[in-house]
């Protein structure tokens, strides 16, 4: 989850909030690529999860790419919850997963280098004292009582008010990993159309990079239980927001949701105040509960702004945020993916082409069928295994339009970061079904062995 935002002044007219959205709009010449992936880091000998603090640790890690990389600390009082460098942020999720958000970045090829070289890092320090990371969209065996807390004031505000409006919300925040990606936009048209294919074609992404087949030690009837979990964490913040597909959509549409998403909290001076379930609203008027008098920033907003989680999510650019962690080519395949979807114009439109009869009940059974069955799923006499195909084919061809070469011009595009997904369209199988076929055969139901064969 995002660290706290920074900066702008007080916000004096609700005009402000759209301009804030509005400048992200970038010329095409600009147009940036940021990967963000999470992973479970366990103690090898004990196979459970690693505390904040000791000699095997989460903090320990980060010291270990502290002081061996040169990755500046980000402390929330006395305690490292974090690292900064060339425009990239390591930072810890509530359970501890650790999370690498990427720098802006021009290229695939500079994406996946980024990834590689972090899971290097990682990999050498966690090696020495006895740590290993796994990449999956659940935590397969740790219960809820096992996973730590990490010392940060937003989780401990966010983890007492889940109950109150969902189910699954601490199920989320502890025991689930995602890999998402940050595109940007030209202008708000540009936006709408791609926010609007964003949603609904996530599920296809969820099936695609289905994950989590287990919870608790055992199969949970699911593909993506991640997926699943997020039906249940809060209706007021997640979902396939219908109302981007209703006429006049735009950034001021998106501000009068996200305005309506109730409050988590209010950060200064390095401290988390509560607001929860209070009114960005009321706050603009200056009636905020929490800080009576007070009217908001602009890093009040963009902080507002992260706790909304829609299945893509807007802020100066958009998130994909449909699939699930995973092993190393997946998390250089889901940029891939929506890269070629979106950052072509020929294969944005094919894309919208799609998807633009779905009315909002296609779009949620969608939801719903690819974390049940993910390339199995079915709805409306449509087999997900054909639309995903078309998906990675449109995909295919606007990597194939971008032309960005690497290596030094050996390769000559970004195509081949689709292998992964191109095998599974041809074989009909997610992660999630590899998983699954291991642990009824050669696994024999031993569901560790899933750590040996599965860790970076």
């Amino acid at each position: 989850m995002s660290i706290p935002q920074s900066g702008g002044g007080p916000i004096e007219s609700h005009a402000q909030l759209t301009e804030y959205l509005a400048a992200g709009c970038k010329p095409k010449a600009d147009w940036r690529i940021g990967t963000e992936h999470e992973k479970f880091g366990y103690c090898k000998d004990a196979l459970k999860p690693i505390p904040y603090d000791g000699p095997r640790s989460v903090k320990a890690v980060l010291e270990g790419l502290r002081d061996r990389h040169g990755w500046a600390p980000v402390m929330e009082g006395e305690n490292l919850i974090g690292l900064q460098k060339d425009g990239a942020n390591v930072s810890l999720e509530p359970g501890g997963q650790l999370e690498l958000s990427g720098a802006p970045l021009e290229t695939i090829h500079q994406t996946c280098d980024e990834v590689t070289e972090h899971l290097r890092e990682v990999k050498g320090v966690a090696d020495e004292i006895g740590v290993g990371f796994i990449g999956l969209g659940a935590a397969p065996i740790w219960s809820h009582e096992d996973m730590p807390m990490m010392p940060k004031g937003r989780y401990r505000l966010m983890t007492d008010y889940m109950d109150r409006v969902g189910t699954m919300g601490k199920t989320m925040m502890y025991r689930t990993c995602t890999v998402q990606v940050n595109l940007d936009f030209g202008s708000e048209a540009d936006m709408v159309q791609k926010l609007r294919v964003a949603l609904a074609l996530q599920p296809v992404a969820t099936a695609l990079f289905a994950n989590s087949p287990f919870l608790d030690g055992k199969p949970n009837g699911m593909k993506s239980w991640r997926s699943r979990v997020w039906r249940d964490l809060d209706a007021a913040r997640t979902g396939m927001l219908p109302f981007a597909f209703e006429d006049g959509f735009g950034f001021e549409r998106y501000v009068d949701y996200a305005l309506d998403v109730p409050m988590y909290f209010v950060y200064r001076d390095g401290r988390y105040i509560d607001a929860l379930g209070q009114s960005f609203r009321d706050f603009m008027a200056g009636r905020l509960p929490a800080l009576p008098g007070e009217v908001p920033t602009l890093s009040d907003w963009a902080d507002h702004l992260t706790t909304i989680f829609p299945e893509a999510r807007m802020k100066k650019f958009i998130e994909m945020r449909g699939a699930d962690g995973g092993p190393w080519r997946r998390l250089c395949a889901l940029p891939a993916l929506w890269v070629g979807l979106t950052y072509d114009q020929g294969a944005l439109d094919a894309a919208w082409d799609l998807v633009k009869d779905w009315d909002a009940e296609t779009r949620d059974a969608w939801r719903v069928a690819a974390a049940t069955d993910g390339l199995d799923a079915e709805v409306n006499g449509v087999k997900m295994l054909g639309l995903a195909r078309q998906v990675v084919d449109i995909a295919r061809g606007g990597l194939k339009a971008r032309a960005r070469p690497g290596l030094g011009g050996m390769v000559q595009d970004e195509r081949h970061f689709l292998h992964a997904l191109e095998d599974s369209v041809e074989t009909g199988k997610t992660p999630a079904d590899e998983l699954l076929e291991h642990y009824h055969g050669d696994w024999n139901g031993d569901l560790s062995r899933i750590y040996a064969d599965f860790s970076y």
